[in-house]
């Protein structure tokens, strides 16, 4: 016989599969965020929506979850699939890369941030200084679990972002344990508790590492032999669990296990198939977090104090987005563009907040009232996370094309014009960047201009199209000018254009295939590269030699398809000399870019 307990909890588990099997969809029909629609159905289904009414309903019981401990498990190992999945993205080089940021940024984002935020309530509050300032410290946390879906990690945004976060993570402990030796009835054991935890943490980290080194690569081996997925996914799950295990039996914070997992299975040749295995279990967990974050609304509080809620949501958001923003552009580490749009991003609280709060609470630094109301604001703060997300996004990108030209009055004389920055417009600015050649590239898409400027590249917004804006980006000056826009026929124009009006200009397009390229030259371009001629060279190259065949002869044959475009090229273009760049200026071809 089912008791009621285990009732219950199945009754959970459907409610919340059945929330993720309608929101997923439903907002990704609408293209909107799904984290507020989980966030919503956690108020809806929660113990102040339509779970009140359970009482007088008993139906209601079955599509709604009665106490946020319920999922409380269900939402912290959420968190911990969240951190392992971010850990597989990363490596230990780039962690060391990034430890300025860390350690630095990080550090002072936090430290500075709590402590204007405890003088703040110092100020417009009664709390003692201990409260205030353990106050301010948990409203500094920002949300791991809704910043790095939103930001990633491989992007200007996505890591100074995580860099931060990495460094709140990592303090959470000692955090607990200075509010803890704050407490009104603290023994004098606290100190030594702390120290003791944390040369125990790095301890049980140290074998974490070193055993997975040595481990990890011969267990994955063990299931790709098998060629079973099941076992992929099981000797994932076991590596993270037997890691936070591990960390939270030492007292530190299972999340800082489960990235390192992350981190150790990055290391081998099998983290693509764990991300792949593990990547929808971390959507479902983080729904069933952000479902916990809904039922922690209480409505009837909410409209009693809404007031003072929005003062002290607002209020917070206010001092961390200035705070980060100021940290990040005066140290150097982000432009303008991208230090708003971090310092909105990481505005609100955290669901690490709610873990400091209750810490206070349990130390008797703050009473129960004082603790919902902060709790209140947290929640708040996390359901508009994707908001300001939004609002970041549209300021950087305000702040990046205002001091647009400014910048580009900056770059020197003799530069390369890149006209359009997608894949291949992105990849020509690298390299010329890694060479140190100046250019300045132009896009029609204002925000692949503003997302390329938050990387640091030197690009502006303007439309080609338009008569007259080729004229402002200083081609009279220029070395040569690059074509990598998608419309052929806007590339035959804009090369005659540039042909008739400057003749010694090289001009360097992308071509689709050997009918464009030729098109191309008769309109007046130095050189026409087809697209698909390398693409699918380096394609038949990997074939052959995977088939066996020696690399002698397959260079020898790649020369000849070579040989034959060019010829192919040359008559249909009616070129009197076979296509490579022509050093106009000098009155002589520049053999070193010959493609032969």
């Amino acid at each position: 016989m089912v008791s009621e307990t285990e009732t219950s909890a199945i009754g959970n588990a459907l409610v919340v599969l059945g929330a993720a099997g309608v929101v997923i969809p439903a907002f990704a029909r609408f293209r909107l965020p799904p984290v507020i629609g989980f966030i919503l159905v956690g108020l809806l289904v929660g113990p102040s929506g339509l779970g009140a009414l359970a009482a007088d309903y008993p139906w209601l019981r079955h599509v709604t979850i009665g106490s946020t401990e319920d999922i409380a498990l269900f939402a912290e190992f959420g968190i911990i699939l969240l951190l392992f999945s971010i850990g597989l993205e990363l490596s230990f080089r780039r962690l060391w890369q990034l430890r300025k940021l860390v350690f630095g940024i990080g550090a002072a984002e936090l430290l500075f941030g709590g402590a204007i935020l405890g003088g703040a309530l110092m100020l417009f509050t009664d709390h003692a200084t201990p409260a205030a300032f353990g106050l301010g410290i948990a409203l500094a946390l920002s949300s791991t679990a809704l910043v790095l879906p939103i930001a990633g990690t491989r992007s200007a945004v996505g890591r100074a972002s995580f860099s931060m976060l990495l460094f709140e993570d990592l303090a959470i402990v000692p955090i607990i344990f200075i509010l803890g030796a704050f407490a009104p009835t603290v023994g004098g054991d606290s100190t030594e508790l702390l120290f003791a935890t944390l040369w125990q943490g790095a301890l049980v980290i140290a074998a974490l590492a070193i055993g997975g080194w040595f481990l990890l690569p011969r267990i994955f081996a063990q299931a790709a032999r098998a060629k079973d997925p099941e076992l992929f996914l099981a000797a994932s799950l076991l590596v993270v669990i037997v890691a936070a295990l591990a960390t939270a039996a030492v007292g530190l914070s299972p999340i800082v296990g489960a990235l390192l997992a992350g981190l150790m299975i990055a290391e081998t040749e099998y983290h693509g198939e764990v991300e792949a295995i593990t990547a929808p279990f971390k959507g479902l967990a983080l729904g069933v977090f952000l479902i916990s974050v809904g039922m922690g609304l209480n409505l009837r509080t909410i409209v009693e104090q809404w007031p003072e809620l929005m003062i002290a949501v607002v209020g917070v958001i206010a001092i961390k987005a200035a705070v980060t923003a100021a940290l990040l552009r005066f140290s150097g580490f982000a432009s303008r563009g991208t230090a708003a749009e971090v310092g909105l991003l990481m505005a609100s609280p955290s669901e690490t907040t709610l873990i400091v709060l209750a810490a206070a609470l349990q130390a008797q630094l703050i009473t129960s009232d004082t603790a919902e109301f902060w709790q209140l604001v947290t929640a708040i703060g996390l359901t508009i996370t994707p908001l300001l997300a939004r609002i970041g996004h549209d300021v950087a990108r305000r702040i990046e094309m205002r001091g647009g030209d400014a910048d580009d009055q900056e770059t020197p004389e003799g530069r390369t014009v890149i006209v359009g920055f997608g894949r291949v417009g992105h990849t020509v600015a690298e390299l010329l960047r890694e060479h140190d050649r100046p250019y300045i590239a132009v896009d029609a898409d204002i925000d692949a201009v503003a997302t390329a400027r938050r990387d640091g590249f030197i690009v502006r917004y303007a439309d080609v199209a338009r008569p007259g804006s080729l004229d402002r980006l200083g081609i009279d000056n220029a070395q040569a000018i690059v074509l990598t826009m998608d419309d052929p026929v806007q590339q035959l124009r804009m090369t005659r254009r540039l042909r008739q009006k400057y003749p010694d200009l090289p001009i360097i397009s992308r071509a689709r295939d050997a009918d464009h390229a030729a098109a191309l030259y008769q309109a007046g371009a130095s050189d026409a590269v087809p697209e698909t001629l390398e693409s699918s060279l380096q394609l038949a190259e990997a074939v052959l030699i995977d088939l066996g065949v020696a690399m002698g002869p397959v260079i020898a044959s790649i020369h000849d398809v070579r040989a034959k475009m060019r010829h192919d090229i040359m008559t249909k273009g009616k070129l009197d000399h076979e296509p490579r760049i022509v050093n106009r200026r000098h009155g002589k071809r520049s053999a070193n870019v010959d493609r032969s």
